[in-house]
């Protein structure tokens, strides 16, 4: 049940750890267990951020302990969300932009990061993650996490055939999910975007 809460992904600057949902008792066993079991992954690296699931700071302080006091690994110091969106400049071509197309389904343990809109033909399964710049549009059900406009566009989407998030983000925005047991299956395709100072999903209907 508690496989794959916790993933490691390798970038040239060094690694983020990818956290699902799961009870944090659970994320953290796992991370203790793959730390102990893939330490000399990290040999001369440092880890840079945690992402996924949103953490609490008194949650990624317990993490850090044991990243730090426990198997001596070196963490990037912390750098807000807003500080990212500076680094570099803000995805503009949400309207006619780099795009890249994925035709297959995305299974649990996926990750993709694209610097523009991705497009997916399929579903995005529960416990895969697709971060873009730009929009967001599954031509199928959106049940992993997804997070649009990830470098600081507030004008991003996510769109699906059917939209049944784990999480859904828009900028630094979180879109609250509703119940399962409340959730109807819409007819139609639904796009989510910024209203004001919140994340609307709202059913798309195309003008005649």
């Amino acid at each position: 049940m508690n496989q794959d809460l916790v993933v490691f992904k390798g970038t040239q600057d060094g690694v983020y750890i990818y956290i699902k949902d799961g009870s944090f008792n659970s994320i953290k066993k796992e991370l203790d267990k793959k730390l102990k079991k893939s330490i000399s992954f990290f040999e001369g690296g440092q880890i840079i951020d945690f992402k996924g699931r949103r953490l609490s700071e008194d949650e990624k302080s317990e993490l850090r302990r044991i990243i730090k006091d426990k198997y001596k690994i070196k963490i990037s110091e912390e750098v807000k969300e807003e500080d990212n969106f500076e680094k570099e400049e803000i995805f503009k071509g949400i309207g006619e932009g780099m795009t890249k197309f994925i035709k297959t389904t995305l299974r649990s343990g996926q990750f993709i990061h694209y610097k523009g809109n991705v497009v997916i033909f399929g579903d995005l399964n529960p416990g895969s993650v697709v971060e873009a710049w730009g929009n967001i549009i599954v031509l199928g059900t959106l049940r992993g996490i997804a997070h649009a406009g990830s470098n600081g566009n507030k004008e991003a989407i996510v769109a699906a055939f059917h939209l049944q998030p784990t999480q859904l983000r828009i900028a630094n925005f979180i879109a609250r999910c509703p119940d399962e047991e409340n959730v109807d299956e819409s007819k139609w395709p639904e796009i989510a975007k910024i209203e004001g100072e919140e994340v609307v999903i709202d059913t798309y209907l195309p003008k005649k």
